[in-house]
């Protein structure tokens, strides 16, 4: 036994009794590496433990929880190369389906002992860390209408239903889109930025393939004309998550990457980061390369077509540089 460990574990995450977990993942690492045992309360969440751990000099960090404590952990690991393991205990467990891990106990600390490692990108939304994504319009909307007392209840079909609820208020709203080196304008019903998105997070997948380690950010344009147009725009979204297929080919689905995106609305739209509602727009999303080293099984899905825009409802596109120079012509 060579290695040691900070094991951030949260008893409040997922429906199974903590205290077996907590002894199934004792009995599967402590053979192989020096454990001290942390457990988040609400008066102590998961950055906290990490940030002292890391200052304290642990070699690895692993946290077994949800979403929520697993984007804590990797917010406060951000830059340290301090290489995170992942043990999945949460409701909708979407960080370990993006980048392709294990999401049972054992698979998971089979991972960890294992040691092969891979560097992810992060990014950051209005100052913010971002490690999975931010979403505008239906998603927002439709995480905002799923209550802790339905997730308790219904696990990862409280979102299901809760989507079923948004979709029958469906809306959409203008966006301008500014990336490094565009400027675009264009009619949505949801925009999605993502850094990493599992399939379940299917408004982020127009490329079928979000890469987590390209430096750069993935958007995807969702601008259905009808209730029914978003409904089968959401059918292929989901279908091509699934099978892991080509990129969308639909007039009202459009997507691109950039290293960083800002995003105005009007009117204003709710913004949900990482599974958290985190204000309206307007945002700013800025890719972080290699922020986080995590332990995996696998490597990363082959990269996507890197743009598709046209069919969208009223788009234009225009260069930066253009609108700068217009701006400067005008303004002297």
């Amino acid at each position: 036994m060579n290695r040691s460990a900070c094991l951030i574990f949260n008893p409040a995450a997922g429906q199974n009794d903590p205290d077996q977990d907590l002894a199934t993942i004792r009995e599967l690492l402590e053979p192989y590496i020096d454990l001290e045992i942390r457990l988040t309360t609400p008066e102590v969440d998961a950055d906290a433990i990490a940030t002292e751990a890391h200052a304290q000099g642990v070699d690895t960090i692993i946290v077994a929880g949800g979403d929520g404590t697993l984007s804590a952990t990797a917010t406060a690991l951000v830059g340290t190369n301090i290489p995170i393991g992942v043990i999945p205990r949460g409701t909708a467990n979407a960080l370990a389906s993006a980048l392709g891990l294990p999401d049972q106990i054992e698979a998971a600390c089979q991972t960890i002992v294992g040691g092969a490692t891979r560097v992810i990108d992060t990014a950051q939304c209005n100052g913010l860390p971002m490690v999975l994504l931010a979403g505008i319009g239906f998603e927002a909307e439709t995480i905002a209408r799923a209550s802790r007392k339905a997730k308790d209840h219904f696990g990862v079909l409280a979102y299901l239903l809760a989507g079923i609820q948004e979709w029958r208020s469906f809306s959409s709203f203008t966006a301008e889109i500014q990336t490094e080196d565009k400027v675009i304008h264009v009619t949505a019903s949801a925009l999605t930025v993502a850094n990493a998105a599992p399939p379940t997070s299917f408004l982020a997948q127009g490329p079928a393939g979000v890469i987590f380690d390209d430096g750069l950010l993935d958007l995807t344009v969702v601008a259905p004309a009808s209730r029914m147009r978003a409904v089968t725009a959401a059918y292929h979204l989901l279908r091509s998550a699934m099978n892991h297929s080509t990129a969308t080919d639909r007039d009202d689905i459009g997507y691109l990457r950039a290293r960083e995106m800002t995003i105005r609305t009007d009117p204003p739209q709710k913004v949900v980061l990482d599974g958290e509602i985190i204000g309206t727009t307007p945002i700013k999303v800025e890719c972080i390369p290699g922020g986080l080293t995590i332990f995996v099984p696998q490597e990363a899905a082959p990269a996507a077509p890197i743009e598709k825009l046209e069919g969208l409802p009223d788009l234009t596109i225009e260069s930066k540089s253009k609108k700068l120079t217009d701006n400067a012509t005008e303004t002297g």
